[in-house]
Order: structure tokens, then sequence, then C-alpha cells
């Protein structure tokens, strides 16, 4: 209300009766309490289309949240979430529980859904093993962000390549590389999730794709298949940006057979060719597209990792290149967590020591954008 925010509070009817009085919320907002839905519909009031800028669950139980993911509107706070959801307005939960049950599969699993959705999430506080909610002023700096990343970043279009491709052998084998798609993932959802328009080229991987409503996501099968889909989001769509993470089959089979090999074969003799390599094309696609590559190698030193990366960067004409080893641990492929080297043209090198994917992805953006950014300037000098 400081800032200069209209505040309408919507409460459970256990909350009203046990913790907060309506008397007490009208007094502090000076707006009129919402603790029951009647025939003004309340909850269409405040969250149709265009009706409210963001809604903020502050404290969120996990029995709020669970009714949440799971469309259950038997009160005020659920129906109004669950109209929120579908008119597109931000979502803000901030988590409050005792520890285990923060820490529940079922509960982690019942966010990680939400956030699929495009919901937000501050995290809450461990202090004597419970979730304690955020402070006031933690979520008054995650509503400041949310505003800022949708209008700064609302023209910005994002082409994003994920998973991996499959060549068939004959109709029911193939050969692949076990690339899970997460990286490729985290970076669409969280570029949507800051209000750019983003598509999802997705091969084969272990997560689903997010389903916002600012992801087109389009599934591929293989590396022929990846290569013209994505010419096509170049050469008509103009992305600004392009984080290419799938990870693309370097060959197929001339002929592949049209019925199922014999497996009772002693020998099979399979020829092979090379894919185009799709990188190295889109540049010539769209010269000031700004393009980040990544290169992942096995069991080499830092060293030749940063060389081999930078290698690539050139011989693609990329902006940055994320280099990572598999063999390291917490690496491998389907991990949840990283370690990499972002490289730029200058060889300028950050090292990101292993975190978790979604730390990676976000600190990534940042840069990604930086170096947009930089890119305008220059064009309009």
């Amino acid at each position: 209300m400081r800032h200069g925010a209209e505040v309408y509070p919507v409460m459970t009817t256990t909350t009203s009766l046990k913790f907060l009085t309506d008397e007490m919320m009208r007094w502090a907002t000076g707006n009129k309490v919402v603790t029951t839905l009647t025939s003004d519909l309340e909850h269409i009031d405040l969250a149709d289309y265009d009706k409210s800028d963001m809604m903020i669950v502050y404290p969120c139980t996990a029995n709020t949240i669970g009714k949440f993911v799971h469309g259950i509107d038997d009160t005020p706070v659920t129906s109004v979430l669950s109209v929120a959801l579908g008119s597109r307005i931000p979502i803000l939960v901030a988590p409050a529980m005792h520890q285990s049950m923060y820490e529940n599969e079922i509960i982690r699993n019942n966010i990680h859904k939400l956030k699929s959705m495009g919901v937000f999430f501050v995290n809450p506080t461990m202090v004597e093993n419970k979730a304690k909610v955020p402070s006031p002023n933690d979520i008054l700096l995650s509503v400041f962000e949310i505003f800022r990343c949708n209008n700064i970043h609302s023209d910005k279009k994002i082409l994003v390549t994920a998973g991996s491709t499959l060549e068939r052998i004959d109709p029911v084998r193939v050969f692949t590389n076990l690339s899970s798609g997460k990286m490729g993932i985290s970076i669409a959802e969280l570029t949507a999730k800051q209000g750019m328009e983003v598509t999802l080229i997705y091969g084969h991987g272990e997560v689903s794709p997010p389903s916002l409503p600012n992801i087109t996501t389009v599934r591929i099968e293989s590396a022929a298949e990846m290569y013209e889909k994505i010419k096509f989001e170049v050469l008509k769509n103009g992305p600004d940006i392009m984080f290419h993470c799938a990870a693309v089959s370097d060959f197929t089979l001339s002929h592949p057979a049209g019925q199922k090999i014999d497996s009772r074969k002693r020998n099979l003799n399979l020829k092979m060719t090379s894919t185009k390599k799709i990188i190295d094309e889109v540049k010539k696609w769209k010269k000031e597209l700004i393009l980040v590559a990544f290169k992942a190698e096995f069991d080499v030193s830092a060293e030749s990792l940063i060389e081999r990366a930078y290698k690539k960067l050139k011989q693609c004409d990329a902006d940055l290149i994320v280099a990572n080893d598999l063999n390291r641990m917490g690496c491998g492929y389907g991990s949840d967590t990283n370690e990499v080297y972002i490289i730029d043209r200058k060889k300028n090198i950050l090292h990101l020591p292993i975190q978790i994917k979604e730390h990676i992805t976000g600190k990534l953006i940042e840069l990604v954008i930086d170096e947009h950014r930089k890119n305008l300037d220059n064009q309009s000098g």
C-alpha cells in the first residue's frame, strides 16, 4: 500500500475465526474483506481477466497448495486462485508449514507442478524445524521483480531447443542419447515467467514441457525434423535469442529398415551418414540473433573443456557458450544439478560451481539479456 497498491484481502473461514478478524484486515487495507463467497461473485470480481494485477498467498499452507494444484475450490482463497490461474493473473505463493511437511515428496511435487504452470514461489526460511513464511520485505522484493521482468522482457521472442533426437533403425528400434531436457525446459520456463514469448522445440526428455500460456511447444523426433523446425522459426518468426540446448544426433541411418530386423541375426551392419550441423547454420539465417550454444564433454580437464567450447563458439558464431563435463559428480545426464563454464566471444569465463540447474538458468538468462541489450545499443549506435 505504501508503494501505491490497492489491496483486497481474501481469507479462509479458519483464518478469520482463529488468527485475524476480518475487521482487522478491513481496517488495515480500507477495503471489504472476502471470507465467504456470495451471489455477488467475489472470486470473479477480484480475479477475472484484468481485474487484478497480482495474487499473493501469504502465508500459504500445505492444505491450500494441495487444493489449488488439484482444482478444489472449497474456500474463498482457492476459488480466487482458480479464477486467477485461468485469467493469467500472476500468482505469488509464500509457503509456511513444518519442515518435515515441506519436505514431504507429495507436497514438493504439488509445488513443482504449480511452478510448471507459471505460479511463482518464495522459498520459506528454515528455522527450528519449521518452514517459516518469508518476511514481508522478501515478498515485496519478489513482487517488484515479477513486475519488472514482465514489463522489461514482454517484447522479447525466445527460441529454446531441448531434449534428444532419435534416429530410426527399424520400425521398433532407434538410437539416441541420454539428454534429459531439464536444462532447456528450465530455460523455457524461466524466460516465460519473465514475460517473454517462448517457442520450445522439444525432442525426447524426462520432463514434461511447461504448460504456460506464453510457451508454444513443438515436438520433434529426428535431427532432420529439428533442423526444419529451427529453420522455420528463425526465418519466419525471427526470435531475438536462441538457446540451443538440444542434444542432436550427429549421425543417422541412410536407409532404415522398413520391417523389424530379425533379432536372431548374429551380426548387424548399419551404414550411417552425418546429420546437418544445425548450430552452424543459425547465424546465417539471422545474423543479429543472440545465439547461446552448449558443449558437453566427458572426463576432460577444465582447460580442455574451455578450449573445446571456445572453438565451437567461434565455429558456429555463437555469442555465448555453456560448457560442462558429464563425468563430474552431480553433473551427469538427468541430474538436477550441474557445474558449468559460460564463455563469451572475448573468452571471458564465468565458472558456476555445482548447483541446481534453476540457479544456473537464472544467471545465464541475466547474462544473455545483458548481451541482447548491448547488441541493440550497438545497432542503434
